[in-house]
């Protein structure tokens, strides 16, 4: 017996040693793993130059977003920059290898048709002969590049990580501000490149858009109705308006119609023709810089004629959107709901991230506000925890309608408007979006809710354009099938496969098991005990608001008259 027992404690204190060694095995790997993680994170943070694809087992759980956007310091334009003297002569072949090079990258190809040739025009010729160094990690950023022959190698921290050939584009960053390489460029072969400064770039892209202004400004001042307004009034008009393109035929307003649109036609022609005896009888035809619909900004009227693009058409619009209550020599002023519970963006950033039970009634509520919207042929376009706000009850109240439009269905519009991370990828190619845009962006905001950041992400917009256009979702694993489930489906890249925007509308939103436990018509009629109402604190009314200095700034004082009929 005493034979056995010794054995047996033998046995034991053999296994508390191999317990021990796996431990501190254990340790070794956490400690490795971590440092691993570490460097890691080093590395993805310095991504955001070059577009290199990240180390393999990068797939990190995303962090809390805790701010609201990054900001860039703003660099002066010079004045005497003379963009001309750089002009260099290139074949037909070399100009289709820069516009080839222009289209393929996912920030340049958003340039318009004259920005694009006023950058063929104006880009020098770089050679650089077998071992030059073109980039060099560590220092100051200034040019961008488009390889015209040639191979480079691109190392970081002495890795390499790519190749680039042919009709690459590198540095891009570069010329939008002032940053430090997060990369080296050493020519592999006899190279030759083209390349820009960020001024030049700069000047090119400032200098089309004070022109695009100086000629909406003189378009306005034609107009009858906005004719006594002073520059800095019909400046901030032009704020409001947004470019909109139609197709040969398209109808742009129509006889009968409510009118709440003006419109200034920018390219093309529009035909404009009155029903007569049954018969649309054409009047007249207006080209560039003529407006139509200016009496929709000061009364409730009917479209007198119907307008329609003769060919292709672009025009910059404006919406009558002001319902004011009252106003001063200063100021006109809307009075709203007070929704005292506060921002959902204020709660998330509080909290870190949502229960699932919490987000599914907060997205609700949206998928409500849209159906209410899209009834009435509105697309929102900048659905963000930023623009929902809680009322008393906790119930979600969508504001800040001022990227909405009214689209009729089946049309397209190609303004570039929303915010980055919530940007659907039609419109940041300028493919033309419609309703599904609202869709996208909602998976967003599940994902965000559940998470406490959204699922494409970065301090830097191309770089987050760059992940949409990939369309990688990485999910945590936290996160319930069914969540995966609607947010996958809400955010597939083609938007007629898009949950919301297929045969059933968004009853298909509704209808998902994610939101299996919704009772939609209690929630319509507001009888559910919203759980968002254990986020809202108890004292004064602005408990709920972050704090923001006042602004001391007063607007001149206005007596033209021109909002008398609002």
């Amino acid at each position: 017996m005493e034979k056995r027992l010794e054995e047996l404690r033998q046995q034991l204190e053999k296994q508390c040693l191999i317990s021990e060694e796996l431990q501190r095995q254990n340790r070794e790997l956490e400690q490795r793993l971590q440092e691993k993680e570490k460097l890691v994170r080093e590395l993805q943070a310095q991504y955001h130059d070059l577009e290199f694809p990240p180390p393999i087992g990068a797939e990190l759980e995303p962090e809390f977003r805790k701010s609201r956007a990054a900001v860039v310091a703003p660099e002066p334009i010079p004045e005497t920059l003379d963009v001309g003297k750089a002009r260099v002569k290139k074949t037909d072949g070399e100009t289709n290898l820069i516009v080839k090079a222009i289209q393929k990258n996912d920030f340049l190809s958003r340039l318009d048709d004259e920005q694009i040739a006023m950058m063929v025009d104006l880009l020098e010729t770089f050679d650089v002969s077998r071992g030059g160094e073109v980039i060099k990690e560590g220092s100051e950023g200034n040019s961008m590049y488009i390889v015209a022959a040639g191979e480079l190698i691109v190392t970081q921290a002495g890795r390499d990580l790519r190749t680039l050939t042919r009709g690459d584009v590198f540095g891009e960053l570069a010329i939008l501000y002032n940053c430090k390489r997060t990369a080296t460029v050493k020519a592999k072969t006899e190279v030759r490149l083209w390349c820009m400064e960020r001024q030049t770039y700069r000047t090119i892209i400032t200098n089309k858009s004070k022109k695009k202004r100086e000629q909406l400004l003189g378009f306005l001042k034609t107009s009858r109705t906005l004719k006594d307004l002073n520059d800095v009034q019909l400046s901030k008009i032009i704020d409001s308006m947004e470019e909109v393109k139609y197709q040969n035929k398209d109808v742009i307003v129509r006889e009968g119609a409510e009118a709440n649109t003006f419109y200034i036609i920018l390219k093309g022609e529009v035909l404009v023709t009155k029903s007569v005896n049954g018969l649309q009888k054409q009047i007249r035809r207006m080209g560039k810089g003529e407006h139509f619909g200016e009496q929709a900004l000061i009364r409730e009227v009917l479209r007198t004629a119907t307008c329609a693009a003769d060919g292709p058409v672009t025009c910059f619009s404006i919406d009558k959107e002001l319902h004011a209550t009252f106003k001063d020599t200063r100021y006109i002023y809307m009075v709203m709901e007070f929704c005292g519970g506060g921002e959902i963006w204020t709660k998330l950033k509080e909290v870190g991230r949502f229960d699932e039970q919490m987000a599914v009634f907060c997205t609700a509520c949206v998928v409500e506000a849209y159906a209410y919207l899209h009834k009435k042929s509105i697309m929102y376009r900048d659905l963000k925890p930023e623009n929902l706000m809680l009322d008393a009850c906790g119930y979600v109240k969508l504001v800040d309608f001022g990227f909405a439009r009214e689209l009729v269905r089946g049309e397209k519009t190609y303004s570039f408007v929303g915010t980055p991370e919530y940007m659907a990828p039609e419109i940041i190619k300028n493919q033309g979006h419609d309703f599904a845009v609202d869709f996208w962006s909602l998976g967003v905001l599940i994902y965000e809710l559940l998470v406490g950041s959204p699922p494409f992400s970065s301090s830097e917009p191309q770089k987050i354009y760059s992940k949409i256009l990939d369309g990688v979702l990485k999910y945590p694993p936290y996160l319930s099938e069914a969540a995966k489930s609607i947010i996958s489906k809400l955010c597939r890249p083609r938007p007629g496969q898009r949950l919301g925007n297929t045969k059933n509308g968004i009853q298909e939103v509704r209808h998902h098991r994610w939101f299996s436990n919704m009772n939609w018509h209690k929630l319509r009629m507001a009888q559910l005990d919203a759980p968002t109402v254990r986020l809202i604190r108890k004292g004064p009314c602005y408990i709920n608001f972050d704090r923001f200095p006042q602004d001391q700034t007063k607007a001149d004082e206005e007596f033209s008259g021109w909002d008398r009929d609002f």
